[in-house]
C-alpha cells in the first residue's frame, strides 16, 4: 500500500492501559500523519513496538545508514495463540558471553518471544555463580579438553541482574534451568560428596549421558540444592523454575545402600520412583516459595507431581499425558524443535509445519499446551557465528507458529517473507544459515548399477556435480537428468544460488558390488527410527558416513542383527563385508562379532570363522569399521549375516545398562 514518508509524522502515541484487551494483545494504526499503538498492559504495547520496527525498510535497522525510512498506512490487530513462546539456549556445553545473551534477548523481542530458557547447569559446565558453594564455580565452570586445554566460564550475579533486568525491559521472562537428579556432574566434580559413591570425578569433557547423579539417599543433596535454588530465586524474578529431570542413569541409584534405604524407608517400588520422589521434594521446596516446577517429559516416570509443567521433548507424548492428567505442557519435540539438529533432520519448512497441539488431544485438553521452545542444544555450537546459523532462520518459522498458529501454511508465501529478513538480520549482527539442505537425493537400486535423482529445494537453486574415482572424469557437469552410479567412488555435488555456491560441497559415497538390488528378509527387526530407507537400505550401493543421522544407517536397539541375502541368482563371490559405525557417547557400538555364513541352495550353509572387531568398545570418538571375510571363490546365491549386540551399555560407562545400539550400513559382496 501507500507509504508515509520520512517527514509525515506529526503524532506518534503509545497507549498501553486500553480496557478489554488480553496480556500481549495489541492494536496498530499508521496513517498518513500519525502512528498510534493501543493495548492492554507494557507487554502488549511492547509487541507492538516490535511489529512496528518490522516494518521499516532495511535501513532504518542499520547502524550506519539511516537516511530515509517508510512505513505502510496500515491497521493491525494482533494477539499470541501461545503465551509461552521460547528459545532454550544451553551455555554449559559451550560457554556465550554476555553480550551474546544480550544480542539474543533483542533477537526474540524482536520476533515476539517471550520466554529465554537458559540453561545453566550440566555435566560438562555450570555456569551461575553461587555463593554458599565457591566450588560450583571455580572448579565446576571449567573442563579440560581432550587436547589437555582449559575450557569454560561462568556468569557473576552481576552479570546475571544485568540480564535479567536487560529481558524484563523487553517483557522477555528469563527461567533459568538448574539440571536435577542428572546431568550434574560439574558440581559432583566440585563437592564430591554430592554422590552415591563420593569419589572425586571430573568436569565431563565429553557429550553424552553420564551415571554421576545426585544421590537420593543423601539429606545433605536436598540441603545442598535448595541453598542454591534459594539464591537462583534471589536473582530470577520467573515464576517457573526449570529442574530438568531428564536422562537420569539409575545405575548409582541401584548400587547405592543409601538410596536403596531411601526406597524402603518411603515405600517407594523402584529407582523411577525415587526419581519421583526426588522431584516431588524439590517442587515442594518451590511451591513453598511462590514458584512452579518445570521438568522434562521424564518427571513424568513414577507419577507426576501435583503443580509441575512438563516439558515434552521425546515427542509429543509426555505433552498429551499430562495435559490429559490436567497439567500444562510446553512443547518442544525432537522431531520439529532441536535447532542442534542438522538441516536434514529439521529444515525451515519442517518447523513451519509444528503444530505444538497434539491432533490426539481432545478439544476440552488442548488449553493445557500452554506454548512451545525451540531447543539450542550446544554441544556442537562452539562460537557465536555457528549459533546463530543454526538458530536462523529457522526461529522465524517458530516464532510465527508459536505467536499466529495459522490454520493453514503456505510454505511459499512465508518462504517469501522470510527472504525480506535477511537483511534485517545481517544488520543486527546475525550470521544467519541456511532453510533447507540444498539438493535432496532420490536412489532406485538395480543390478546393472543404481539410478540416482536429484532435486534442488527451490528453482533459484541451480546444482553441478562429478563422479571421484580414480578413473573419473574429474570435471563438475550441469545437473539435468538421472545418474547412473555403477562405480566405486563418492559423487560430489556442489549447489549454487545466485551465481554463487550455496551451501558446502555434498559428498556421496558408493560401493558399486554383486548384492545391489537382491532380495533382504530380516530376521530380527530394525529400529523405526534408523531406517537406512526401508528393505533396500543396506543393498542400494550408498555408503553411511560419519554423520549416524544420514539416513543411511540402519539401527538395531539392544538387539542383534540378523539378516539373510537372496542374490537372485548363483554368483561368484570371494568377499562379504558391512560396515558398523561406532559413537559410543550415544550409545552405539561395534558388535561384538560378526558371523557370516552362505548357501548355494538356502538350506546347506557354510559358516565362516567370527570375525571380532578391531578397535574396543572403549574408544571414543566416531568412527567406522569394515567387518570382512575374504575366501577363495565360491559360486552362491544365499548369504547370513548375524552380527552380535553388546546388548547393554558396559559398567565403565557413564550410562551403563541402557540399551546398546548396533549401526550398520551396507553389505558389500564381490
Amino acid at each position: 500500500g501507500p507509504h508515509v514518508p520520512q517527514k509525515g509524522i506529526s503524532v506518534i502515541k503509545i497507549w498501553p492501559h486500553s480496557k478489554k484487551m488480553k496480556v500481549e494483545e495489541y492494536s496498530l494504526n499508521i496513517k498518513n500523519d500519525s502512528i498510534i499503538i493501543f493495548s492492554g498492559t507494557n507487554e502488549g504495547a511492547i509487541r507492538g513496538i516490535q511489529t512496528l520496527r518490522q516494518l521499516f525498510v532495511d535501513e532504518f535497522h542499520s547502524q550506519e545508514k539511516r537516511d530515509t525510512w517508510q512505513l505502510p498506512i496500515v491497521t493491525i490487530k494482533d494477539a499470541p495463540k501461545f503465551k509461552h513462546r521460547g528459545l532454550l539456549l544451553d551455555c554449559s556445553r559451550h560457554f556465550f558471553e554476555k553480550e551474546v545473551i544480550k544480542k539474543y534477548i533483542d533477537l526474540l523481542a524482536f520476533y515476539k518471544m517471550n520466554v529465554l530458557h537458559w540453561h545453566l547447569t550440566e555435566d560438562q559446565g555450570w555456569r551461575i555463580a553461587i555463593d554458599k558453594y565457591p566450588k560450583l564455580t571455580e572448579t565446576g565452570a571449567w573442563r579440560t579438553e581432550l587436547d589437555s586445554s582449559k575450557y569454560g566460564g561462568f556468569y557473576t550475579k552481576e552479570e546475571i541482574k544485568e540480564i535479567v533486568a536487560y529481558a524484563q525491559e523487553r517483557h522477555i521472562t528469563v527461567i533459568p534451568e538448574i539440571e536435577l537428579p542428572g546431568h550434574s556432574q560439574a558440581a559432583i566434580a566440585a563437592y564430591p560428596h554430592l554422590s552415591c559413591t563420593g569419589e572425586q570425578v571430573d568436569v565431563a569433557n565429553d557429550w553424552g549421558v553420564f551415571k554421576e547423579i545426585y544421590c537420593a539417599g543423601n539429606d545433605s543433596v536436598f540441603i545442598f540444592l535448595e541453598d542454591v535454588l534459594t539464591e537462583v530465586m534471589e536473582l530470577f524474578p520467573s515464576e517457573y523454575i526449570h529442574i530438568g529431570g531428564d536422562e537420569a542413569p539409575k545405575f548409582r541409584w541401584e548400587h547405592c545402600p543409601k538410596c536403596q534405604k531411601r526406597v524402603k524407608d518411603e515405600n517407594l517400588k523402584n529407582e523411577h520412583d525415587l526419581q519421583s520422589y526426588f522431584i516431588s521434594r524439590i517442587e515442594k521446596f518451590l511451591n513453598k516459595n511462590g514458584r512452579q516446577l518445570i521438568g522434562w517429559d521424564e518427571i513424568l516416570e513414577g507419577g507426576l507431581s501435583e503443580n509441575a509443567t512438563v516439558q515434552s521433548w521425546r515427542g509429543m507424548e509426555g505433552g498429551i499425558t499430562a495435559a490429559n492428567s490436567g497439567h500444562d505442557a510446553i512443547m518442544s519435540p525432537t522431531s520439529h524443535a532441536y535447532f542442534d539438529y542438522d538441516l536434514k533432520a529439521i529444515d525451515l519448512e519442517k518447523v513451519y509445519n509444528f503444530n505444538p497441539i497434539p491432533a490426539e488431544l481432545a478439544t476440552d485438553k488442548q488449553h493445557y499446551i500452554i506454548g512451545g521452545e525451540c531447543n539450542m542444544w550446544t554441544e556442537h555450537v562452539p562460537d557465536e557465528a555457528n549459533l546463530d546459523s543454526k538458530v536462523f532462520p529457522r526461529i522465524l518459522a517458530m516464532s510465527e507458529v508459536l505467536w499466529s498458529y495459522p490454520e493453514k501454511r503456505n510454505y511459499e508465501e512465508f518462504y517469501n517473507r522470510v527472504q525480506y529478513h535477511y537483511p534485517i538480520l545481517k544488520n543486527k549482527g546475525v550470521s544467519y544459515g541456511e532453510e533447507t539442505i540444498p539438493v535432496t537425493y532420490f536412489l532406485k537400486p538395480s543390478p546393472s548399477g543404481s539410478y540416482l535423482s536429484l532435486k534442488s529445494a527451490h528453482p533459484s537453486i541451480t546444482l553441478k556435480h562429478r563422479f571421484n574415482c580414480e578413473t573419473c572424469d574429474t570435471n563438475f557437469i550441469d545437473y539435468n537428468e538421472t545418474i547412473k552410479v555403477n562405480k566405486t567412488g563418492s559423487l560430489q555435488i556442489q549447489p549454487y544460488k545466485n551465481e554463487k555456491k550455496y551451501g558446502e560441497l555434498i559428498e556421496l559415497p558408493f560401493s558399486h558390488h554383486l548384492a545391489v538390488n537382491s532380495t533382504v528378509t530380516y530376521n530380527t527387526k530394525y529400529s523405526d527410527y534408523y531406517t537406512a530407507g526401508g528393505i533396500e537400505g543396506l543393498i542400494d550401493s550408498k555408503l553411511g558416513s560419519l554423520d549416524f543421522r544420514d539416513g543411511s544407517w540402519q539401527g538395531f536397539s539392544g538387539d542383534n542383527a540378523e539378516i539373510t541375502l537372496d542374490l537372485g541368482t548363483i554368483q561368484e563371490v570371494s568377499t562379504i563385508s558391512t560396515n558398523y559405525y561406532q559413537y559410543n557417547n550415544s550409545w552405539i557400538f561395534l558388535p561384538k562379532e560378526v558371523q557370516y555364513s552362505v548357501s548355494s541352495d538356502g538350506e546347506h550353509y557354510i559358516n565362516f570363522d567370527s570375525i571380532l572387531p578391531k578397535k574396543p568398545a572403549e574408544e571414543r570418538g566416531q568412527f567406522i569399521e569394515q567387518f570382512t571375510s575374504a575366501f577363495e571363490t565360491i559360486k552362491i546365491r544365499y548369504i547370513k549375516i548375524k552380527a552380535v549386540n553388546i546388548k547393554n551399555v558396559p559398567d565403565w560407562h557413564e550410562a551403563a545398562g541402557s540399551e546398546a545400539w548396533i549401526f550398520m550400513d551396507e553389505i558389500i559382496v564381490k
